[in-house]
């Protein structure tokens, strides 16, 4: 009898103990040096905004938090990475519009789910996008691009930061709108596309407002409409593409943090409080001020409505692009 009663009693016990590890990870978390996965090379505007935030969410966790570079494959391997971690806490993953919006629709046989396989933390900021062109090119206005475009079909190049990037399926979907021919130049990342850019090597380019702004002030390339739906108070006499005869074209770019599916929800609580406190830093508000991305603090459930939205959004526009890696 004792030896029965005590394997019921083990028995009753046996389903809580996941619960109290859990919980005692939890209240002790962090503790040791965390790693934010960034699917991007360095030194390009995601990548800096990442590691503004890496360091201020170490102030507020009391950890290192070290950014790890993984660039390549559209933000893939970068995602795999993540996808495969231990889901501690301890690894969590800066995402975009690219890899946790448009990707899934752009590849037929993606590795990963956005939505099954990642844990919602935070979202980050919103960022408005320009078109713009070259400097040398004949021409100062939307309309006259776009006479220029089709006066030259197919002798005409747009580059971006990579095939599927959220830039790519912009300039895919405007082209389908209006009837363009132009060629696709893919980079591995923004600063070589805008080298090239600047020095007319290719002609036309979507950039989000953190990476294209200062060379638009510096005329070093033409800005020629924003992808936004209303005008920007930046630039009050730059159109938008929607009021130039697109009515309903918006694009924006963004920025997300994600863990591996299973992280514990107070484990996630703790990394949505530090990424929400390190949006509102001083550090943070600067870089916003210079790059004008607009911070969106919330919860992980605002975010999980978030990529809801924002997929099924751009699966639309791939879709109606025409685009497909795969």
């Amino acid at each position: 009898m004792t030896t029965r009663r005590a394997f019921a009693k083990a028995l009753a016990f046996a389903p809580l103990a996941p619960v109290s590890r859990t919980f005692a990870q939890a209240q002790d978390y962090p503790n040791r040096t965390l790693q934010l996965v960034v699917g991007f090379p360095a030194g390009q505007a995601s990548d800096i905004g990442a590691r503004l935030m890496a360091r201020q969410m170490a102030e507020e966790l009391r950890q290192a938090v070290y950014v790890d570079n993984k660039p390549g494959a559209t933000g893939i391997i970068a995602h795999q990475f993540v996808k495969s971690a231990a889901p501690d806490g301890y690894t969590f993953l800066f995402g975009s519009t690219a890899t946790l919006a448009i990707n899934p629709s752009l590849f037929r046989k993606l590795p990963y789910d956005p939505l099954k396989d990642f844990a919602p933390v935070a979202i980050l900021w919103v960022s408005p996008m320009f078109l713009v062109a070259a400097p040398d090119l004949p021409f100062n206005s939307f309309a006259e691009a776009v006479a220029y475009v089709k006066a030259n079909p197919g002798k005409t190049t747009y580059g971006s930061g990579g095939s599927g990037s959220t830039q790519h399926i912009s300039m895919e979907l405007l082209k389908k709108e209006l009837g363009l021919d132009m060629m696709h130049v893919p980079y591995k990342g923004t600063p070589g596309m805008l080298n090239d850019l600047i020095a007319g090597r290719v002609n036309f380019a979507f950039e989000s407002a953190s990476a294209i702004i200062p060379y638009i002030q510096a005329k070093s390339v033409k800005a020629l409409a924003t992808s936004v739906a209303s005008r920007l108070p930046i630039m009050p006499d730059l159109p938008t593409v929607a009021e130039l005869g697109l009515p309903g074209f918006e694009a924006m770019t963004w920025a997300a943090f994600v863990a591996p599916a299973g992280t514990p929800a107070p484990v996630v609580a703790r990394l949505n409080e530090a990424a929400n406190k390190a949006l509102a830093s001083k550090d943070m508000t600067d870089n916003f001020a210079k790059t004008f991305a607009q911070p969106r603090p919330g919860t992980p459930a605002d975010l999980d409505a978030f990529l809801r939205k924002e997929i099924a959004k751009w699966g639309k526009a791939v879709e109606a692009s025409g685009a497909q890696v795969d």
